[in-house]
């Protein structure tokens, strides 16, 4: 009796490990460090065989940011609750922002740590997920102003202005919340629980947010 076949391992479940594996290396070893070689020993594969499905290591990395970018843009949408009011909408998107990259520290370090220093075409790709959250932000913290009977009392530019604000502190906190402590140290921390880490931002910028769409300003000396 002949020796029974291995089965074999489709294409985009064997690109899919590859993937992982490369996320989990530019992650932790830095986009200059990681070698193809590791890449492969940490998929199980040759290294031929990375190369024979994603090209090279630039193309492997501009892969790797084009589907971690989708799918923390995908948890966002995903995770806002439709028709409740614009506060509960923009907590339920950070939640979801929130839970997805503690859940998936590799892949937000691809991100926020990686694609961003590594110059053109990386940064690019970086640019484009973040423009596509803060069109939503934008959108969410417009129809708050709406809600509140703010409607043309916030710029347009101003608006944008906001939504730059609270994206780009919303990003500084996952970096803080995520952040890894040496191994063997003892001063380990517990990260906190995305909802947790999510309403320290409502209460460090809502709190301002829905004073100012109500039409209250902060000026120098009052």
């Amino acid at each position: 009796m002949g020796a029974v076949k291995s089965k074999r391992v489709p294409r985009a479940v064997r690109e899919q490990q590859m993937m992982d594996a490369a996320v989990r290396t530019f992650a932790r070893r830095g986009y200059r460090a990681a070698s193809m070689d590791e890449i492969a020993e940490v998929a199980g594969v040759s290294k031929p065989l990375v190369y024979l499905y994603l090209n090279s290591k630039d193309d492997l990395f501009s892969a790797v940011i084009r589907r971690e970018s989708e799918a923390l843009v995908a948890a966002v949408t995903a995770a806002v609750e439709p028709g409740v009011p614009a506060d509960r909408q923009l907590w339920s998107g950070l939640k979801g922002f929130f839970a997805h990259t503690a859940e998936n520290p590799d892949g937000w370090a691809v991100l926020h740590q990686q694609a961003r220093t590594q110059g053109e075409p990386f940064a690019r790709e970086v640019a484009a997920m973040r423009a596509e959250i803060m069109v939503f932000v934008t959108t969410l913290i417009d129809a708050a102003a709406k809600e509140a009977g703010c409607d043309g009392e916030l710029a347009e530019r101003e608006v944008a202005g906001l939504a730059h604000a609270l994206v780009g502190a919303a990003e500084s906190l996952a970096e803080w919340a995520n952040a890894r402590t040496d191994e063997g140290t003892s001063g380990e921390r517990e990260h906190p629980a995305a909802k947790d880490t999510a309403a320290t931002l409502m209460n460090f910028a809502w709190a301002g947010l829905g004073r100012l769409i109500t039409g209250e300003r902060w000026a120098p000396g009052t």
